[in-house]
């Protein structure tokens, strides 16, 4: 896997972790802070659990699956980007001079309301 692709999926389970970690065990929000948010190997985590590699990197694709399997049933993170999306656009508009004079500033305060709602 790239450095890129690899930077791509962990932004991807960060993301979905901050939607869904309470819905996860306690052994998994540990096993994937320890190695998406800390950075740990799977040796250091295998030393710190006492147990294998092997065991470690199981544990840690079950439960990104089922970060996935959330994801597909509810889409949270999926309708958190496309709400950023929308944001974005809006704040463009008046840089587009596409909003009367008059309405730019409610409308400013308006969007950063909705981004505060996030």
């Amino acid at each position: 896997m790239s450095q890129e692709n690899r930077l791509e999926k962990t932004n991807r389970i960060n993301l979905l972790f901050a939607f869904y970690e309470r819905l996860l065990t306690d052994k998994q929000q540990t096993f994937l802070k320890y190695y998406f948010h800390d950075d740990f190997s799977l040796g250091e985590i295998a030393a710190e659990f006492e147990i294998s590699r092997q065991a470690v990197y199981e544990h840690i694709k079950r439960a990104e699956q089922v970060l996935e399997n959330y994801e597909e049933k509810l889409g949270l993170l999926k309708k958190h980007e496309s709400r950023n999306k929308y944001l974005e656009e809006l704040r463009r508009l008046p840089e587009n001079g596409m909003l009367p004079e008059q309405y730019t500033l409610r409308f400013a305060e308006l969007v950063d309301r909705l981004q505060r709602l996030e």
